[in-house]
């Protein structure tokens, strides 16, 4: 029952775009095929799911008679409601609705999810210059971090109030999170530094602004690779300090509906075997376990190290095997040069893939295998790597995972299955352009599979019964309409009233010409679209961005 002002559901209106759910992913799973609905979804204003939806609801007609028989009432219309039906209302539903407009190539999209995104580094977003990965991270990386320390020396770094980081460091996290929900990310997976009180005001920013969040405070206690300025002072204090955020983040949302914590070793070469132990077993004490997020196989350098580091281990993946690290909430980025016992390892323990295209690029860390991934199984979704990705955006993301993928055919020898980057991989047969990734697999990424990621596949990632309603409403603009051949009307009189096409023309890079089916409007969308085509954005049902 509604009280005054207040509405019981929120009902969406036009096109919906999703993926169905695929079983659990083996060498025959078939591929992610885009589903069109067009009609009404309703949304509980109380939980932020999806309650119900209606396809036949497509005219106005059907869509009055859903009303009617639902009981609903509009709430923007709800006094003239009870001026023509001379009710006082006490008895009425209401409910708010949001139309998707057929004319300007509008459709609902479930928000996209970046699995793998280093919050503080987003100011060097773009600053890589030639640097390859280990380089980079003391030429440009650990500088950065270093900088988001309490606020003034009078503050200890065992305070757990946000209020003590440095306003450069909230500035950057505002902005970070005003910037990845612009683009349409509803839920990210975010490395902080290894500060408490701005890891904990990473956290209270993204409750605030409503994104869906885990919030990782990064740990890192290794004198030999780990910089003097920045770096834990021991393995004990590393734990303590991530155990405080932890705890911090559970008093700010203690059902985890929105800010989760994460446990974060920064990677294998940047932690101490006595680190790497204690965080597997924090992660493990935790009802149900915390989740876990870090780094593998980005780099063939960074490969060598930690053979180097950790001789006894046998494999990168095992050092995290070997310190309880590698669980089935655990999340591993990039995992560009994996071996086929280490995939058979990390599949085994169901742990998670965060593959960063843009990132493995820009680096020059090298091409991900997606396919060998997904062909054997592993679970795989997408991360923009800031900074090491010069991009916020999935969609870019989705974007070079298309790009990437295809330039792995033109590696000597990957054709006949003899190229190393397939690393023993065992398909009966490789045949020309297996490799490549479809514009439909790479948006399947970056939702179901980012969903997976995260292990909220039952929750967000697409637009299934009782879903929470995480989506963006995009918009690809109309086709303008320039009332008949040039041959037969002067142009200029057909451009005087500018309006009209202002309202109905393109929007952003997006180029229509009103032949393109609605696939092609999708393809359109991946190869050319940004963050000016989302025109808003929800999270668990809640409006927490938005153009107009």
């Amino acid at each position: 029952m509604s009280a005054s002002g207040v509405y019981d559901y929120t009902i969406y209106r036009g096109t919906f775009i999703h993926f169905a759910r695929l079983p659990e992913s083996t060498p025959t799973t078939p591929k992610p095929k885009l589903c069109r609905n067009r009609g009404a979804l309703w949304v509980s204003t109380t939980d932020g799911r999806i309650r119900g939806f209606d396809w036949q609801a497509q005219s106005e007609d059907a869509f009055r008679e859903l009303m009617r028989r639902q009981g609903w009432v509009d709430v923007d219309a709800f006094e003239i409601w009870k001026q023509v039906n001379g009710q006082d209302g006490h008895q009425a539903t209401k409910v708010k609705i949001v139309t998707a407009c057929d004319e300007r190539n509008e459709f609902f999209f479930p928000g996209f999810i970046d699995t793998h995104i280093h919050a503080p580094q987003y100011p060097n977003a773009g600053l890589f210059g030639s640097s390859t990965l280990l380089d980079w991270l003391k030429t440009y990386t650990f500088p950065v971090e270093a900088g988001f320390g309490a606020k003034s020396e009078s503050a200890s770094e065992t305070t757990t109030s946000p209020s003590d980081a440095p306003l450069s460091a909230l500035r950057i996290y505002d902005q970070v999170i005003a910037r990845t929900l612009s683009h349409g990310t509803t839920c990210a997976s975010y490395f902080a530094t290894i500060h408490i009180p701005a890891t904990n005001a990473l956290a209270k920013l993204c409750h605030l602004r409503g994104q869906r969040a885990f919030i990782g405070r990064v740990c890192m206690d290794n004198p030999d690779f780990c910089p003097s300025y920045y770096r834990d002072s021991n393995a004990e204090d590393s734990v303590q300090a991530t155990q405080s955020t932890i705890e911090y983040i559970h008093t700010l949302d203690p059902k985890g509906t929105l800010v989760k914590p994460i446990v974060t070793p920064r990677f294998a070469p940047t932690c101490s075997w006595s680190a790497l132990q204690d965080l597997g077993k924090l992660a493990a004490g935790y009802n149900p376990p915390l989740h876990i997020q870090t780094h593998i196989s980005e780099n063939t350098n960074e490969v060598a190290l930690v053979k180097k580091l950790f001789p006894e281990a046998g494999s990168y993946a095992a050092v995290y095997d070997t310190h309880n690290l590698l669980t089935p909430r655990t999340i591993l980025a990039h995992a560009v040069h994996l071996s086929a016992e280490e995939r058979a390892l990390v599949r085994r323990r169901n742990a998670k893939i965060s593959h960063c295209p843009a990132s493995n690029s820009a680096l020059g860390s090298g091409i991900c295998p997606v396919r060998v991934l997904l062909d054997e199984g592993l679970t795989v979704g997408l991360g923009t790597d800031v900074s090491g990705g010069y991009s916020p955006s999935i969609l870019e993301a989705a974007r070079q995972a298309c790009l990437a993928s295809r330039l792995l055919g033109h590696k000597t020898g990957f054709e006949s299955g003899c190229c190393s980057v397939l690393n023993g991989y065992k398909a009966d047969a490789v045949v020309d352009g297996w490799e490549k990734l479809s514009v439909e697999e790479s948006l399947f990424l970056a939702t179901r599979g980012g969903a997976a990621v995260v292990d909220m596949a039952d929750s967000i990632g697409g637009f299934d019964l009782g879903m929470l309603w995480d989506a963006q409403l995009i918009r690809l603009g109309g086709v303008p309409d320039l009332g008949g051949s040039p041959l037969d009307r002067d142009i200029s009189s057909v451009l005087g009233d500018k309006s009209s096409l202002v309202k109905s023309g393109p929007v952003g890079n997006v180029d229509l010409f009103g032949s393109e089916m609605w696939e092609e409007k999708i393809h359109k969308w991946v190869w050319s679209g940004d963050d000016r085509n989302v025109q808003a954005v929800w999270v668990g049902g809640r409006l927490v961005h938005s153009r107009e």
